[in-house]
């Protein structure tokens, strides 16, 4: 093992990057390509491990890809599989970096998306491929020092052997040039401030490249305007968080004031507002909570089951499938809704699944289907909403299929993005565009009540005062005014 050097940057003539190649990003991506592709990235953007990398003015969407880096040793010409790692001298950690904005500018050669000067940092050891199992090392991501992204080479579309023989089919290796060998899911979007580190190991001989260390920083420079300028979309935001995008300024996100009215007041009252306003089916019936003294309001995120078809699960069941997706991109404030048909018969989260949406800063679970391991579930922080506990696995009666759109659960439609409300009377749906007034006309209802109830508690008869008649309505103003002036 030996730290890199200036001497291996010069070396690198060219810098060739895969595409798609491991299971877990084609699941992400939607699709498995049958052979690899690949495009290139100039040696300038290579940098060591430690520095800094700029977001470049304008553009929002600067996205890491933690990933094996192959360091040419001898030349390599129209070798076969069986030779070709014979031709790699080194491996190393490397952050395959890019900004989304500007992936519309080229038509797919990513020149200056995923080129800029620093987008490429490698380092800080080399492991010489004598010493390592092409197979059998790990990749690991962290991000603001929680791990983001996690695999393993035995897991590869297309071994290290196979891309080094097949480019060089037409490309002479040279030595020094670089592969950049593919990402796990998991993949993200960096925001200036923070630190990205990226790690690989052989857990079985315990050689490590030790951590690649990238702090962003933020450009203030402007693009030229006689160049592509920066545009981004949910599309790209999208493609670029690994997850449908967060919230943008043209799509609100629930903000500290709004929760805290939400967090005030109860579903009762809410749902007698939302019924004033014509909405009658918004409520998730049926489930049960882990910790009923729990108040939620979070934003949606969805994920839909279909029912079992054996042939459709292997192909849907394993690896990062839907399920998994969806709890690992869970962040801070939002709640998984699953729709699983209110299939009582098998399991759609269990204990582990559980934890890591807790983990992420999710709000809670809701399924109208069964949950397993129910008493570690059960002892979570985060509620969980289900219908009923069952040992088996989701491979019984369901198939994660897809996640972020439209879904049913437990007779109320929900959509991404919509504010869901939970308390121990129930689980509301409230749409966004009405949750700003419906939150404030709530907080008047809850005060004209708790009025109500100090005045039946004093003695006085329900009748004319639930609902108040004219006259109750005018002592309720007067005694509001009394209060103000008080300063109460």
């Amino acid at each position: 093992m030996e730290q890199l050097s200036q001497d291996t940057l010069d070396a690198a003539g060219k810098v060739i990057a895969v595409h798609i190649n491991y299971p877990s990003r084609a699941a992400q991506r939607g699709r498995t390509p049958e052979q690899p592709s690949y495009f290139l990235k100039p040696s300038s953007s290579l940098s060591f491990s430690g520095g800094t990398v700029e977001r470049p003015e304008g553009c929002e969407l600067l996205a890491f890809e933690g990933e094996v880096a192959l360091v040419i040793g001898t030349r390599a010409r129209r070798v076969s599989p069986g030779d070709a790692w014979n031709h790699v001298g080194a491996v190393t950690a490397s952050n395959d970096l890019g900004v989304y904005d500007l992936r519309y500018a080229d038509k797919g050669s990513n020149l200056r998306s995923k080129g800029g000067d620093g987008f490429t940092p490698v380092g800080p050891a080399l492991l010489s491929a004598r010493d390592v199992d092409p197979a059998g090392l790990r990749i690991r991501t962290w991000l603001n020092g929680t791990l983001v992204q996690e695999d393993t080479t035995g897991t590869l579309l297309f071994p290290f052997a196979r891309l080094v023989a097949d480019l060089s089919q037409l490309l002479t290796l040279e030595p020094g040039d670089i592969i950049l060998t593919g990402t796990p899911a998991g993949a993200s979007v960096a925001q200036p401030g923070d630190v990205m580190e990226v790690e690989v190991d052989a857990p079985e001989s315990a050689l490590s490249t030790g951590r690649l260390a990238t702090r962003v920083v933020q450009g203030t420079v402007p693009l030229a305007g006689f160049g592509a300028r920066p545009r981004s979309d949910d599309t790209q935001r999208a493609e670029a968080y690994g997850t449908p995008a967060p919230a943008t300024a043209a799509q609100p996100a629930l903000s500290p004031e709004l929760r805290a009215k939400l967090e005030s007041v109860g579903t009762a009252t809410l749902s007698s507002q939302l019924r004033k306003r014509g909405l009658n089916n918004v409520s998730i019936d049926g489930l049960h909570s882990t910790r009923p003294d729990r108040k939620v309001v979070g934003v949606a995120r969805t994920l839909r089951y279909v029912p079992n078809r054996e042939d459709l699960f292997k192909s849907h069941g394993g690896g990062f499938n839907a399920q998994k997706r969806a709890i690992d991109s869970l962040r801070d404030g939002e709640i998984l809704v699953m729709e699983a048909r209110g299939e009582k018969g098998t399991g759609t989260v269990g204990d582990i699944l559980a934890l890591r949406a807790e983990v992420n800063g999710a709000v809670a679970i809701i399924t109208d289907g069964g949950v397993r391991d129910v008493t570690a579930v059960g002892a979570l922080e985060m509620p969980t909403y289900f219908a009923n506990a069952h040992p088996a696995v989701l491979g019984r009666r369901h198939i994660p299929w897809d996640i972020d759109l439209t879904i049913s659960c437990g007779g109320a439609t929900v959509q991404p993005g919509d504010i869901i409300v939970g308390d121990a009377d129930g689980i509301l749906v409230i749409p966004p565009a009405l949750a700003e007034e419906v939150a404030s006309d709530s907080l008047v209802q809850e005060a004209e009540e708790a009025y109500i109830a100090g005045m039946v508690a004093a003695g006085h008869s329900v009748d004319g005062l639930y609902p108040m008649n004219a006259q109750w309505q005018e002592k309720y103003r007067e005694w509001s005014a009394a209060r103000e002036r008080d300063g109460r």
